[in-house]
């Protein structure tokens, strides 16, 4: 993911955690045949595993694995993140750390997870970590929820937050597109639909690791129906959004309630997503 100059990787990181109740309240959570998807891909029970659920934010993958049997830990550097997570789980494990470097034993874990985390890595140094943390045979997980842009009012939103963030912040490289934690810059080279698509985001993974290890991945679709007003707090939660300023958000949210509730005047969305996992195993 490459940011736009005026902000840094480390400041979009950190701006969760000044929202994370926010967070908790309205992201998306990930349906079970995600994990059955994770457990066939790996070729192992998510049950009785040793799970280390990096960026585990405000817990919401984490109380899933959790729930499926897995022996979590979470790991989490945010301040206002951690908080959050300790206040509604406090009964599971939590330590502040980084996925560049893992606060945790050599050959320790059957899995990493890294759910809409991995991206806020340098996998020059987060893989290597991952690696030294897995057990002979574990496996990295990695997955994402990305907006399904075959239809159409999700696409139509999609390219109505391009265009604020590309007049916001014009680029000369290219425009600002939006992806699931906020902005990349699209090149001419570049499509939207190439940026936003599962495959695109599978190959891009492991950039700028010593050596891309050998993955597969699998997309799984899945809704969820929420009030107008939760879907909008979802996006205003974006990394992208919570930098932005709170006049500009509100300003661009109010705009697109109107929008929303011309198209659903019973005020309930059904947000599609597809989500994207990856999965490499530690020879």
């Amino acid at each position: 993911m490459t940011t736009h100059p005026r902000f840094s990787h480390t400041t979009r990181a950190h701006s969760f955690n000044t929202a994370a109740a926010q967070y908790a309240a309205n992201r998306p959570s990930y349906p079970p045949a995600l994990f059955t998807t994770l457990e066939d891909l790996a070729a192992h029970p998510l049950k009785g595993a040793k799970v280390i659920d990096v960026g585990a934010g405000t817990g919401i993958s984490t109380t899933l694995l959790h729930a499926r049997g897995a022996d979590v830990i979470a790991v989490e550097p945010g301040a206002g993140m951690a908080a959050e997570f300790r206040r509604a789980h406090p009964d599971i494990p939590l330590v502040r750390g980084t996925g560049d470097t893992l606060p945790l034993a050599t050959a320790s874990a059957d899995f990493l997870t890294y759910a809409q985390s991995w991206h806020w890595t340098n996998p020059a140094h987060s893989l290597p970590e991952a690696f030294r943390v897995l057990r002979p045979g574990g496996a990295l997980a990695l997955w994402w929820n990305t907006s399904a842009l075959d239809v159409p009012w999700i696409a139509a939103q999609a390219q109505r937050i391009d265009q604020y963030f590309e007049d916001a912040h014009p680029t000369e490289e290219g425009t600002a597109t939006k992806t699931e934690e906020g902005t990349t810059t699209k090149t001419k080279k570049d499509t939207e639909s190439d940026q936003r698509t599962p495959g695109f985001l599978a190959e891009r993974a492991f950039k700028g690791a010593p050596e891309p290890p050998p993955h597969t991945h699998r997309v799984v679709r899945w809704s969820r129906h929420v009030p107008v007003d939760t879907h909008l707090a979802n996006i205003g939660s974006h990394s992208a959004f919570l930098i932005q300023g709170k006049e500009d958000t509100d300003a661009f949210l109010a705009e697109e309630r109107t929008r929303l509730l011309e198209t659903f005047p019973d005020g309930r969305v059904e947000e599609v997503y597809d989500v994207l996992v990856i999965v490499a195993t530690r020879s």
